[in-house]
């Protein structure tokens, strides 16, 4: 194959690569934009608010914290795109530093003022009357004081331990004597940030309509400190806020168990390197320099906050049940095929089943896996389970088939990132049932999405599958858009058995008949598809390609594609997030257009069109095009084969999402997003609401088609 790494090597230039983190911080700006986007309603802006400094916390807890152990550890090296990590560094906090000050003025400027438009107030203490405060301090006595802890700091006494993304005061108390002192208070996570006044204070609306009077508890502890420091006086007292470096560093090759290793460094996470500390505008220098010095970190890791600081718990407001401040509600729609027959085994053998969600509902795929558990003839099932969520109803079916005594095992994946601590659990309690539980590869992640289930039928043994680019996780599959696919294709699951047998046990295998496996052999499977389209260029015909992703980050496949790009290969990219590669460059990526939409479903499926003369071929699966997918995680891209749908993958999710001109933004050869409106020049249209729309078309059309 002459489209190959060394060949490919030759657009290995800086020039050629945007930033992996700068990329994700332009991601970061789109979901900005949502929040600022006067269309949305106002509780949706606040949501993509939330979003917003959530995914910050997480980029500062993974992406920058490893920047920073690289410049403690005097690496200099520069990434692929030319830039050192003190370079990455500095490029970051220039581009996230302006950010986080433009929302806060907003969030004060406009979201406030809107709120108390529609009666909602969020107040200082001393705007309530003085009936309201005095409830709210008899709250404090009752419900808040006895379960804050006022920490000294002094020669007796060390500097008390911060935890991440906690809001704490800092304060400084003086005695009766004139010696003054430091202090801290945390404000418990396991309290709401908002306090709704209405439910503490009982009181009679007026002209028989109440408004909802938040306050920020962290003002209510503030009023009441003296009530933690009796017979001192508070001098100075404002917020602060930490972040920690969470990203787990496992020597897996030192394990003899890999679980009890992941518990020990969830104990360690806490204890991560400090690498940003937030205050509030006013903290006086005196106040950060101690917090620096005994933090350990440096004046340019503070950012100074104009504003609350964790604007991320904003998101309880989303909760409010006020359907006029909100987008219309979408209820996900059950397939129809699911209503016309009970048995799912008979439905799938008769044809392969496709879900898009969330327009299409999780629900088949749970009673999938409760028809094999309680299914007689069901001799086995396997699972892989990478971030499976709280109380699901797929590890309940999952322990109901090992007590029915049927084989069961399950690949529990304890480093998924933030959630290994529930998939201890959910590991810990499939076990206990007698479920077969594997914890994953050595140097692995298992990334996968794979259920296979083993039934004995009149004609022999046979196999399903299910297999899918999202989680099997019911709460995610509400908000996150993911193909899935029901087939008993013999290839198909033949590979997937072999699969598990790689995960289970021991194999060599590097071959599947359909399936491409990271990180056998993915990264070539996808090159020879792209070459094969600059093949059918050079033979006269066309080249075309379509990539819906998370993400793109791999070198290798980015050059392939600058290669097709200047073999006259026509390419359109639908990115949701970090996309390295630089579209529109003359000589290089003249042919590849690079899209990105978020909306108000999370962009998580992934999907790989080749036009191949003609003879169509679409692939889903679990894995983005970056090295971690391709070479550090256990992954697989499926074929979708049915023509059937093949031909909706292509019509309802591929082509519609590049004509998206309102939740769309283009890529521009600079690394910036302008809105997709401003370059087609098209008429409004919305994706995510065009398939919203047609689920429901479907319904009506289908009256016995149910919500589920």
């Amino acid at each position: 194959m002459w489209l190959n790494k060394e060949y490919l090597q030759k657009y290995f230039r800086p020039e050629n690569f945007i930033n992996r983190d700068l990329s994700w911080i332009e991601f970061n700006r789109r979901v900005l934009e949502e929040a600022l986007n006067p269309d949305l309603p106002l509780l949706d802006r606040i949501k993509f608010i939330s979003i917003f400094f959530s995914n910050l916390d997480e980029f500062y807890m993974i992406r920058v914290s490893g920047l920073k152990e690289q410049i403690g550890a005097k690496v200099f090296d520069s990434t692929i795109d030319g830039l050192t990590p003190i370079e990455q560094l500095n490029l970051v906090e220039k581009s996230v530093r302006p950010m986080i000050d433009k929302i806060h003025k907003y969030w004060a400027n406009d979201i406030i003022p809107e709120l108390g438009k529609n009666n909602i107030y969020i107040k200082q203490l001393e705007e309530l009357e003085e009936n309201e405060r005095e409830e709210l301090n008899n709250y404090f006595a009752r419900e808040i004081y006895p379960v804050l802890t006022p920490l000294a700091f002094d020669p007796g006494r060390p500097f008390p331990y911060v935890s991440n993304l906690s809001l704490s005061f800092a304060i400084l108390v003086q005695k009766q004597n004139g010696d003054k002192h430091f202090a801290r208070v945390k404000v418990p996570s396991i309290l709401p940030r908002l306090l709704r006044v209405n439910d503490i204070v009982k009181s009679n609306p007026k002209n028989g309509k109440a408004d909802m009077n938040f306050i920020w508890i962290g003002d209510l502890i503030k009023f009441n400190l003296p009530k933690l420091f009796p017979g001192l006086e508070i001098v100075e007292a404002y917020r602060f806020r930490i972040t920690r470096d969470t990203d787990l560093e496992i020597q897996e090759d030192e394990a003899d168990d890999l679980l009890e290793l992941i518990e020990e460094n969830i104990k360690q996470r806490k204890f991560g390197l400090v690498v940003r500390l937030e205050v509030e505008i006013n903290m006086p220098d005196f106040m950060i320099d101690t917090l620096v010095e005994n933090l350990q970190i440096t004046r340019e890791d503070v950012h100074i906050i104009d504003g609350n600081l964790g604007l991320s718990d904003v998101m309880l407001l989303n909760d409010l049940p006020i359907p006029q401040l909100k987008e219309k509600p979408f209820h996900p729609i059950v397939n129809p095929i699911f209503e016309e027959e009970e048995n799912y085994f008979s439905i799938i053998k008769k044809n392969d089943v496709l879900l898009h969600h969330p327009y299409d509902s999780f629900s088949p795929v749970i009673d999938f896996i409760k028809q094999a558990a309680r299914d007689p003839e069901v001799l086995a099932i396997k699972q892989t389970l990478y971030r499976v969520g709280n109380n699901s109803p797929i590890i309940k079916y999952l322990i109901e088939a090992a007590e029915r005594k049927k084989q069961v095992a399950v690949l529990v994946e304890l480093k998924a990132r933030f959630d290994e601590e529930n998939n201890i659990y959910w590991a810990r309690e499939l076990e206990k049932a007698g479920v077969h539980v594997v914890y994953g590869l050595l140097g692995l992640k298992t990334h996968a999405k794979m259920t296979l289930v083993v039934r004995k039928e009149v004609e022999g043994v046979k196999r399903y599958v299910h297999l899918s680019t999202g989680n099997y996780n019911i709460s995610t599959a509400k908000l996150y858009t993911d193909i899935g696919i029901f087939t008993c294709d013999e290839e198909v699951c033949a590979d997937v058995s072999e699969v598990f047998n790689f995960l289970t046990g021991y194999s060599d295998q590097k071959d599947y008949r359909k399936l491409f496996v990271a990180p056998l052999n993915m990264r070539n499977q996808m090159l020879q598809l792209i070459q094969r389209e600059i093949e059918n260029v050079k033979l006269g015909g066309e080249g075309r390609i379509i990539f819906k992703m998370n993400s793109l980050v791999d070198p290798t496949i980015i050059a392939a594609l600058y290669e097709a790009s200047k073999r006259d290969v026509k390419i359109d990219l639908i990115i949701r997030g970090i996309c390295c590669l630089i579209p529109q460059v003359p000589g290089l990526s003249d042919n590849i257009r690079v899209v990105s939409i978020v909306g108000r479903f999370l962009e998580h499926s992934r999907a790989y069109y080749f036009l191949n003369n003609g003879k169509e071929e679409v692939y889903s699966g679990s894995a983005d095009m970056m090295q971690r997918n391709l070479d550090r995680r256990v992954e697989t891209i499926f074929p979708i084969s049915d023509k059937r749908l093949k031909k909706a993958v292509i019509e309802k999710i591929l082509i519609p999402a590049l004509h998206d001109t309102t939740k769309s933004r283009v890529l521009l050869p600079t690394g910036k997003y302008v809105s997709n409106i401003r370059v087609c020049n098209e008429k409004h249209f919305n994706y995510q609401e065009w398939l919203m729309e047609n689920s429901i078309t479907t319904l009506k059309k289908n009256p016995k088609r149910g919500k589920k």
